[in-house]
């Protein structure tokens, strides 16, 4: 993992970019980074873990030139070459406190994201495959990288090996992907979520049983309250003829 910059130390010469306005590929992207990192917050919270942080959808500065780059790039208006960050990414043993807009390797001890996902479209599926790939590996040494191609519904996972990565095997079932960082399965769900059916990047317990959103936990808990009230009606019912 890289370490952050003598240089960084100290303040700045320039603006750090918080967010360059771009929008999402597509509607599904919108719908799918903010369902991950809840369900991976929820996976921590099964865990009983506290001590990390899960971001989507905001920038990754993993060191001062980086960052320059993308000011650079911000104050000309010219084509974004520089990297941003990735689509969702988690860092385990961090402060999960700590106020961030973004996510400063230097401000962090060195951190980098330990798991990456990264959901592809047809112009970001190139970078994510090459120069996202390499730079995950060698400069971040990230653990873990997830991509999900919402085209053809190909899911691949990736460990880290040495400064290279190796395909992650699926289960018996040849349909999920575990993920030591996470301590889940990484799989495809076909199924209704904010009224969009969809095939939907989600998480599943070591059981293999689904990792609810809120939503879901509220009506299984609604559920078996029912079912509760329901057997304790019969068991009245039945002592009563009894």
């Amino acid at each position: 993992m890289s370490q952050p910059a003598v240089a960084a130390l100290a303040p700045l010469p320039f603006e750090l970019v918080l967010d360059d306005g771009e929008p999402l590929e597509t509607e599904w992207h919108t719908y799918e980074l903010p369902l991950l990192r809840s369900l991976i917050r929820r996976t921590m919270a099964e865990q009983g873990r506290t001590d990390f942080y899960v971001g989507a959808n905001i920038f990754v500065y993993y060191s001062v030139e980086q960052a320059r780059e993308v000011a650079e790039e911000m104050e000309k208006g010219v084509e974004q070459t520089a990297f941003r960050g990735p689509d969702v990414f988690w860092v385990g043993g961090v402060d999960p406190d700590r106020v961030r807009k973004v996510w400063i390797a230097w401000e962090e001890g060195g951190r980098l994201p330990d798991v990456i996902f990264e959901m592809l479209s047809p112009s970001t599926a190139k970078k994510d495959r090459t120069k996202k790939r390499d730079l995950y590996a060698r400069t971040f040494g990230t653990a873990e990288y997830f991509m999900y191609d919402p085209e053809t519904c190909e899911l691949e996972g990736l460990r880290l090996a040495g400064r290279s990565y190796r395909p992650i095997p699926p289960d018996p079932n040849g349909r999920r992907l575990w993920s030591q960082q996470l301590g889940a399965f990484v799989g495809l769900w076909h199924g209704i979520f904010e009224d969009r059916e969809r095939d939907w990047v989600r998480l599943f317990r070591p059981d293999g049983s689904l990792v609810p959103t809120p939503e879901e936990a509220e009506r299984q808990r609604a559920e078996a309250v029912e079912a509760e009230l329901a057997r304790l009606r019969a068991l009245l019912e039945e002592r009563s003829r009894s």
